[in-house]
């Protein structure tokens, strides 16, 4: 995610959901949350889900939306009942294993789910959730409606409850497919590959397909009177970006898609999935989002805001965190990619001297260091993770030399792909590629709240 100039210090809230009370006297019960430090009732316990296929109705005028979603799942535990995450309309019908489930909406986003027969541990189980209403205005929360009348998809760490039931956590990802039923002069776009497209009478109804699993707050929907820019990869890979009616002046940037997936790779490493774009909304939103290979776009997008977005479908899409107090795993990488390494290789900026300047410019101001990388704390995971994570790194490239800095990232992000990680296994990783002791210069620039001194804000080169 990158912020505009306005939400540059917005912060997300916390969200604090009751426990039900069956969860904690059975242990036939998955739990109602994973004990995430920051948002410990996110997600859901007893099962593992491989699939979500999500099938949605929407009518822009009236805001209708009809939607069924199929879960593919394993138990991981026996299960008399379980919950998913969901936030959205009114739930008519639960199945479990096309038997009619009973089900319970409580806390802020739970749905408590009793099969008519236990399920048992290791085996696969499907849910089938109905559900149906007007959708609400999460006014860049979730479900948000654009100026035209339509609407998309976007919000971090939390969107996705909002339209679809899921498990809601960093740490299930799973494939995905949407299915869209819209008025014949509404266009749809979403994660993947669009695989149908087509008007029956006075209805569209295009499907969408994501073959790379991914999490809850990079799926998306997007509702709109799209314009639309098709680009292809030298390597072929296909490249879809659409434009909401008042965003066709970012054409020209996305027209820059392939340069910028070039330069990415080269850094990273072969990019992660089947096709690439941009959904432009020009709804008033102060950020844009890195949902999985499309990402959403705000209306004051730049050419920096793109190269930040793309740098996530290494750094957050394809490696995921594994708790958000590891969010500098996405954010700090995607602020340096955008905001030190391209000015530098693709503009000739000596960003040594940019990166002494804003430490000068900051050593004295304690505001600037009172919110550790290594862990911001909840509702502070947005902060110093823009401004003070590309120090960090540029810090600990120059430390360890470039062609060290930069094969270690290929290689870290080599042996996540398409699962997570956490800050601790970075630390532990990078230690690996340094002959000397990191541990003083990782805990000054990750833990501390204080300048670093000066030996670990100034290694090799930056002394100059």
């Amino acid at each position: 995610m990158r912020l505009s100039g306005l939400g540059a210090a917005a912060v997300a809230a916390v969200l604090v959901v009751a426990q039900p009370a069956l969860a904690l006297a059975d242990s036939c019960v998955g739990s109602p949350g994973l004990g995430d430090p920051y948002y410990p009732e996110d997600g859901n316990g007893g099962y593992d889900v491989r699939h979500y296929d999500v099938t949605i109705d929407y009518d822009p005028p009236s805001r209708e939306l009809v939607g069924r979603t199929r879960v593919d799942a394993t138990a991981t535990q026996a299960l008399r009942a379980f919950n998913l995450d969901f936030d959205g309309p009114a739930v008519r019908m639960v199945s479990v294993n096309n038997l009619p489930a009973a089900f319970d909406r409580n806390g802020e986003h739970e749905l408590t789910v009793t099969p008519l027969l236990p399920l048992l541990p290791g085996l696969p189980f499907t849910v089938q959730v109905e559900y149906a209403g007007q959708a609400s205005d999460s006014e860049g929360e979730g479900w948000t409606i654009s100026p035209s009348g339509g609407a998309f998809v976007a919000g971090e760490p939390h969107s996705a409850t909002t339209w679809y039931p899921l498990n809601d956590t960093p740490l299930d990802k799973a494939t995905f497919a949407l299915h869209a039923t819209v008025p014949a002069e509404w266009e749809v776009v979403s994660n993947g590959t669009r695989t149908a497209d087509t008007v029956r009478g006075d209805k569209r109804i295009v499907d969408w397909e994501s073959r790379r699993p991914v999490l809850g707050y990079l799926t998306t929907v997007a509702i709109d009177r799209f314009g639309f820019l098709e680009q292809r990869r030298a390597d072929g890979t296909p490249l879809l970006s659409a434009f909401a009616p008042e965003s066709e002046g970012n054409r020209e940037t996305e027209q820059r898609l392939p340069e910028i997936l070039d330069f990415a790779e080269a850094l990273y490493g072969p990019y992660p999935f089947e096709a690439a774009g941009g959904i432009y909304v020009d709804a008033d939103i102060e950020f844009s989002l890195e949902t999985q290979t499309r990402p959403i776009y705000a209306p004051w997008t730049d050419l920096p805001t793109v190269v930040h977005e793309i740098a996530h479908q290494w750094w957050g899409d394809s490696v995921s965190v594994r708790q958000w107090s590891d969010i500098c795993l996405n954010e700090c990488f995607a602020s340096y990619t955008a905001d030190y390494l391209w000015p530098e290789r693709m503009e000739g900026v000596d960003v040594d001297a940019d990166y002494r300047d804003t430490v000068t410019r900051h050593l004295n101001d304690q505001k600037y260091w009172d919110i550790p990388l290594g862990n911001p704390g909840a509702g502070r995971e947005f902060t110093s993770v823009y401004y003070r994570g590309p120090l960090f790194l540029h810090a600990l490239r120059k430390r360890l030399g470039d062609d060290v800095f930069f094969g270690a990232v290929r290689e870290f992000i080599a042996a996540h792909v398409y699962g997570n990680a956490s800050m601790p296994e970075f630390r532990t990783f990078v230690q690996t590629k340094s002959p000397t002791d990191l541990s003083g210069f990782l805990r000054a620039w990750l833990d501390d709240t204080v300048p670093p001194p000066r030996e670990y804000l100034f290694p090799g080169a930056l002394r100059g």
